[in-house]
């Protein structure tokens, strides 16, 4: 069975990440969308968040399971018995980093190969970052994002707005 694990902070899943899932799941037996605790990053939503999201918007795919990880990527892949790490590139900008990546992980394990795709070029531009700024912004995200994504953004803006400015909330009575 070809297992492919496609790692990532989904924060939140785009419709060009779901464009490589669905692409992916045409190639591979299983695809284990992998999301990944990043210490470095700050992201809007938890790991959990993260994955009931991503697992929202892959529910419909039969062969594509959505996990969390907060190990060693290549640790991870190889418990998961998967030989393929699978990594969107929407731009020449992205792949330096991508590139470095994947030569480590195959000095760490030569028996697991990366495999990099492009989503479709209606795709290339979008980033979680761009999407989170529209959406922070009161910007309509339904283009980029599923359903259940955008409503999830939308609350979550909502609730940041409601603490950053409390008295907002009160009613004033005369």
């Amino acid at each position: 069975m070809q297992v492919a694990v496609y790692p990532g902070s989904f924060d939140p899943i785009t419709y060009g990440h779901l464009d490589v899932i669905q692409r992916a799941a045409r190639l591979f037996d299983r695809v284990i969308v992998a999301v990944a605790e990043n210490a470095d990053k700050r992201p809007l939503f938890s790991l959990e968040e993260r994955a009931a999201l991503a697992a929202a918007a892959t529910r419909d795919l039969a062969n594509v399971e959505v996990d969390s990880f907060r190990s060693l990527l290549i640790d991870y892949v190889e418990r998961r018995g998967a030989r393929v790490i699978l990594r969107g590139l929407r731009a020449v900008s992205d792949f330096e980093f991508e590139f470095q990546l994947a030569l480590t992980n195959r000095r760490i394990n030569d028996q697991v190969e990366t495999m990099f795709m492009m989503p479709r070029d209606t795709y290339t531009f979008l980033s979680s970052r761009i999407v989170k700024e529209i959406c922070r912004l009161g910007g309509d995200v339904s283009p980029f994002v599923p359903p259940p994504v955008r409503e999830a953004l939308e609350a979550r803006y909502a609730e940041l707005r409601r603490a950053a400015h409390p008295d907002c909330n009160r009613s004033h009575i005369g």
